[in-house]
């Protein structure tokens, strides 16, 4: 019985001082992630590659409606062919992928 009591103790102790040490190490690694982010040279290059495939899409939508013609369905259509008209002052687009419009 002593040792069963023994062993539910440590496990007990062992439990609260690894949790809190992770929550530790989890706030450590959320502030470093934050700071990350937060880089202007991180956010510029996000910008710039989300300009890049913007710019690719579009591309890429005038090459397949080319070659498949009407066959390309007319919500996806109206997204790409919006996207070049969000376009903001910042040159960033503003678009709403993934939302319904219901």
């Amino acid at each position: 019985m002593r040792y069963k009591v023994t062993f539910a103790v440590g496990l007990a102790l062992g439990y609260v001082l690894g949790t809190r040490a992770g929550r530790e190490r989890y706030e450590q690694l959320k502030k470093s992630a934050r700071e990350f982010a937060q880089n202007p040279a991180v956010r510029n290059a996000a910008e710039s590659a989300g300009q890049s495939s913007r710019e690719f899409a579009g591309k890429a939508f005038a090459a397949v409606s080319d070659k498949v013609g009407d066959a390309v369905p007319d919500a996806l259509a109206g997204r790409v062919r919006g996207l070049r008209a969000r376009v903001g002052s910042n040159g960033a687009a503003e678009d709403d992928w993934g939302t319904s419009n219901t």
